[in-house]
């Protein structure tokens, strides 16, 4: 399987002019090459090849007087840009014929120089790392790298990422073989919130860390500054990379503390269990700033990924199943209940319960009827799953009585099983 590994960078001032002047060159061949194949298509005339494309807009175009620069870069990163924007045509023909799963993918677009990201790729001709340590890229020089851990492989290819903060990072791609992790006979269920962030089926309770929250204070006087500076002036250019600085601070915390989270729990159970959260839509809410700021999707993205390498296993319970509604203990659907009600008593057994844990318990018992049941799932723990099991109605609601219409009193306390 294939992981990426990034690194921090720091080239020179000439190196980074170095750089510059390789994305602009990057951004040029593609543009180009976009233009060619739209007026192709405005033509009615077929799409050109790859190869055409690279003949057209690299080899053909340094021998002009209007793009002889693009010889001062190195080759690599441009006809890496041309696979890109075939990669762009691939997936947006995949989209339209059902191919690919997910929100629609539209055409290719031109690329701005004034992105706040950029980036080009080199392959295994365009880069190596030296003995002492330095990342060697093609007509850039060696660039000092902060190592924070050993590659555990040799390197197919390498991007350098410039982000909005001004930072340089090197995301380099390494193909390793899966490490599985010895079986456990724990599983778990979790119920996603925002007061909590996790509520376990075994009762652990993981907090909302709120980063952005507490951030605020800090963006609000970086946005404020920015505000006042006039349009198109360098310190107005100073201003935006603190506010990106900001924003990077946030998503760097949130992704280290994502990452200790979902480590732990695929070490710790065999199987994790969640809910088909529709976070696309929370997130045009009214609770909009605090769903992005949970980073839910990059929660559940990280277990799959992680579940994969390790051969674990994680399931996605669809997200029509009455979670909050069923007691866990007897199987009775007590009806819908306001987000205010954190707490109450089933109708039918009498059960106390909390609303979140009855909620991942109901989770938990989904989810295995769903993996050991449902067809399109695995029968066996120890099988390998690179994806969560196909989410199926069938075998996953938990004695769906009829609704009686009896309310509960209010009380709280968790559900003694």
């Amino acid at each position: 399987m294939h992981l990426r590994y990034a690194y921090r960078i720091y080239p020179t001032a000439g190196q980074r002019t170095a750089l510059a002047r390789t994305f602009g060159c990057a951004r040029v061949v593609y543009n180009d090459a976009l233009a060619a194949r739209k007026e192709a298509r405005k033509s009615g005339l077929p799409y050109p090849k790859s190869t055409e494309l690279q003949k057209q807009v690299v080899t053909a175009a340094k021998k002009t007087a209007e793009r002889a620069w693009l010889a001062s870069v190195g080759v690599d990163p441009l006809i890496q840009s041309l696979r890109d924007l075939d990669t762009a045509y691939r997936n947006f023909f995949d989209s339209v014929s059902g191919k690919r799963q997910g929100r629609p993918v539209g055409l290719p677009r031109f690329k701005s120089r004034k992105d706040a990201r950029q980036s080009l790729r080199f392959t295994r001709n365009g880069f190596r790392v030296r003995s002492n340590g330095k990342l060697n890229l093609a007509k850039i020089g060696d660039v000092r790298v902060k190592w924070s851990r050993a590659l555990p492989a040799e390197p197919s290819s390498v991007t350098v990422v410039l982000d909005p903060s001004g930072r340089y990072h090197a995301s380099f791609v390494v193909d390793v073989e899966s490490d599985a992790l010895p079986e456990l006979d724990t599983e778990i269920g979790i119920d996603l919130g925002l007061t909590t962030y996790a509520v376990l089926s075994d009762g652990g309770v993981i907090d909302n860390p709120r980063f952005l929250r507490k951030a605020e204070k800090r963006l609000k006087a970086a946005q404020r500054e920015l505000s006042r500076k006039a349009k198109g002036s360098k310190n107005r250019a100073k201003a935006r990379r603190k506010v990106a600085k900001v924003h990077a601070k946030v998503a760097d915390t949130r992704l280290d503390w994502l990452h200790k989270q979902t480590t732990k729990l695929i070490g710790e159970n065999q199987a994790i269990y969640l809910e088909d959260l529709n976070v696309r839509g929370l997130g045009r809410g009214r609770l909009a700033k605090s769903v992005h700021d949970a980073g839910w999707s990059t929660f559940r993205r990280l277990l799959e990924e992680k579940a994969a390498r390790y051969r674990r296993i994680v399931g996605v319970v669809h997200r029509a199943f009455p979670s909050s509604q069923l007691c866990s203990a007897c199987g009775h659907r007590d009806g819908p209940k306001p987000l205010a009600v954190r707490a109450w008593a089933c109708g039918s057994c009498g059960v106390l319960h909390d609303r979140d844990l009855n909620a991942a318990r109901n989770i938990l018992a989904a989810g295995q009827a769903d993996r050991l049941n449902a067809p399109g799932g695995p029968v066996s723990p120890s099988v390998a799953i690179p994806r969560q099991a196909r989410p199926v109605e069938r075998g996953t609601h938990l004695r769906d009585l009829p609704r009686t219409g009896v309310r509960a009193a209010g009380a709280g306390g968790i559900p003694v099983l």
